[in-house]
């Protein structure tokens, strides 16, 4: 692979440990790592990259997505609904997903993200009808070439055990922890500068027994991988677990094993005093996903709470049946101006939400090898052209999220170009599209 040259950046935001901003400098990426930043930096025979009027960031970290979902954008019957109708509405729909189904809906919306400046994202697949597998996915990550941390889901208590998700959903709880064992064996690389990184995770605490949450969490210590699930969400969620465990989530997932630094919840929009200290406590991470939160009516999770009491904190654009987007740089903009409704306008900067989007996904994740631009790290960086009509009479361009762009010009992954000039060059995006949209119109017959 050529070293690659990324010269006369604008303002270089590293989101290193000193928070450094560069101005006017260059990046030398060489066999997928930084391998200097400064200025006037000489590399001859690089790949040159101009980056005359643009910001480069560090590539954002998608930390909680179910790709499948990308099938069932704004489907009726669940625009309106709140979380637990909406499921309802669409269990049936995605019963009738397969292998076809889950690969090229995955394609479409890690393409989206990619375009979104994001290089690397998690996963949570937990439900795999009709011969669908984790694998499915992983395939179409390998293809667009992001870095990828897909989680083995799960659902074990349908319908008829006073569980949400219809029988013909849920799985065998033996089975599941043979397949968590099978993928984690076949795709997890836990080397730095992995590309596929498989956690496990059961669904959320209404789909699966305490059972199956237990011995998820022993399996998961046991192979070195990370835990993940959904917590907090709303007050159904609150109330559902105290009706049936006796308790709040945070005291649940305790209890279960289900904290600790290999360990990130999605939403916790419902966290109290108590929770968010044990989170801080434990090193626990949150995967908050403020444009499902406000699609759904959940609230607006304590963020502010969260990043002043210590907890790891990233962001994720959740699936697109409830976002209804995966643009992840929007994602980071809907984070800074929701802790401003909630706690005035001087609640969350601009830059604070950027490395939250950034290095605090990483950290979440357990990849400080990324989210950063520093010499040692991962070369995954987001080349943003500030020189168009979204950053126009801009004074602070470096402020990315308050003007724009939200659609990144040139995206590295482990020193590989994902985006040239505003265009996808991994995969025929066109032809994925076309094929999403067939899929879906033989959904909707």
């Amino acid at each position: 692979m050529a070293d690659i040259l990324i010269r006369n950046a604008q303002t270089i935001l590293t989101m290193d440990d000193d928070g450094r901003e560069l101005v006017g400098a260059d990046i030398l990426v060489r066999g997928g790592m930084i391998a200097e930043l400064g200025h006037a930096i000489a590399a001859p025979g690089a790949q040159v990259i101009e980056a005359v009027g643009c910001v480069v960031t560090p590539g954002l970290v998608n930390t909680h997505h179910h790709l499948y979902q990308t099938l069932t954008r704004a489907v009726p019957g669940g625009q309106d609904a709140l979380l637990f109708g909406w499921l309802k509405t669409l269990y049936p729909i995605w019963a009738r997903f397969g292998p076809e189904e889950m690969f090229i809906s995955a394609q479409v919306g890690l393409a989206e993200l990619a375009l979104s400046g994001c290089t690397l994202t998690s996963d949570h697949l937990y439900l795999f009808p009709n011969g669908a597998r984790l694998d499915d996915t992983i395939a179409a990550a390998a293809e667009v070439g992001l870095r990828f941390h897909p989680t083995r889901g799960a659902m074990s208590i349908g319908e008829s055990g006073g569980g949400l998700p219809p029988d013909a959903l849920v799985e065998k709880e033996n089975a599941i922890l043979e397949d968590c064992i099978r993928v984690i064996d076949a795709h997890h690389d836990a080397a730095e500068g992995s590309m596929c990184r498989v956690g496990v995770a059961p669904c959320s605490p209404f789909s699966v027994s305490r059972d199956l949450m237990r011995e998820a969490a022993m399996l998961a210590r046991d192979k070195g991988v990370m835990l993940h699930t959904h917590l907090a969400e709303n007050d159904e969620d609150i109330a559902y677990s105290q009706a049936n465990f006796g308790c709040r989530p945070g005291q649940y997932a305790e209890d279960l094993g289900w904290t600790g630094p290999d360990v990130w919840h999605a939403h916790c929009v419902k966290l109290d005093g108590q929770e968010i200290d044990l989170f801080a406590r434990s090193r626990t991470g949150v995967a908050h996903c403020p444009c499902s939160n406000c699609r759904l009516g959940s609230g607006i999770a304590p963020v502010r709470a969260l990043r002043d009491a210590g907890v790891h904190l990233g962001l994720g654009v959740d699936g697109s049946a409830s976002n209804d987007a995966g643009n992840l740089v929007a994602e980071a903009r809907q984070a800074m101006l929701l802790q401003r409704v909630a706690n005035g306008a001087g609640a969350m900067s601009a830059r604070e939400a950027l490395e939250i989007a950034t290095r605090g996904g990483a950290d979440v994740l357990g990849r400080p090898d990324c989210g950063r631009i520093a010499p040692g790290k991962r070369a995954d960086i987001a080349i943003w052209d500030v020189s168009g009509i979204e950053a126009a009479g801009s004074w602070d361009k470096a402020a990315l999220l308050l003007a724009g762009p939200t659609r990144v010009r040139d995206l590295l992954v482990e020193g590989r170009r994902i985006v040239a000039d505003g265009r996808l060059v991994s995969i025929d995006l066109d032809a994925a599209i076309a094929h999403q949209n067939r899929v879906v119109h033989d959904l909707t017959q």
